[in-house]
């Protein structure tokens, strides 16, 4: 259980960090560079994403393999991401629809999206790309 709350707690740092990058390249793309919101974001989720897979790989599930190279397990990172990133912007949507009432409070529906898209996330990361101890060699 303990090696359980440890990847938990390196999971939760490694996207708080990946948040940064998201934000924080969105945001000079936008601001500094003049790109519009749109293709800003696909390049910043893009970058995060991949921040995020460099992380989990070195930090959160160092003791796992995924049985693949780099490049293939890069890969398989970005598409569990991406159906990550389906179930947050799903969940934050129907809370939208199931309660009108919290319109004007978006962010309660995008803490709920963020809780159902890290969960989906650790669960993708921990059982279809990390998925075994890795072995001394």
């Amino acid at each position: 259980m303990k090696h359980i709350r440890r990847e938990v707690a390196l999971f939760a740092a490694g996207g708080v960090l990946g948040l940064c990058v998201d934000a924080g390249m969105a945001q000079a793309l936008v601001g500094f560079v003049g790109w519009n919101v749109y293709t800003a974001r696909v390049v910043s989720f893009l970058s995060a994403a991949t921040f995020t897979w460099w992380w989990n790989s070195r930090h959160t599930f160092a003791h796992r393999d995924s049985g693949r190279g780099a490049r293939a397990e890069w890969l398989h990172w970005m598409a569990l991401m991406a159906v990550g990133a389906v179930i947050n912007n799903g969940v934050y949507l129907l809370v939208l629809q199931a309660f009108p009432g919290l319109r004007p409070w978006p962010a309660v529906a995008v803490a709920f999206g963020s809780a159902a898209g890290a969960t989906a996330n650790y669960l993708f990361a921990r059982t279809l790309v990390f998925r075994a101890p890795k072995t001394l060699t």
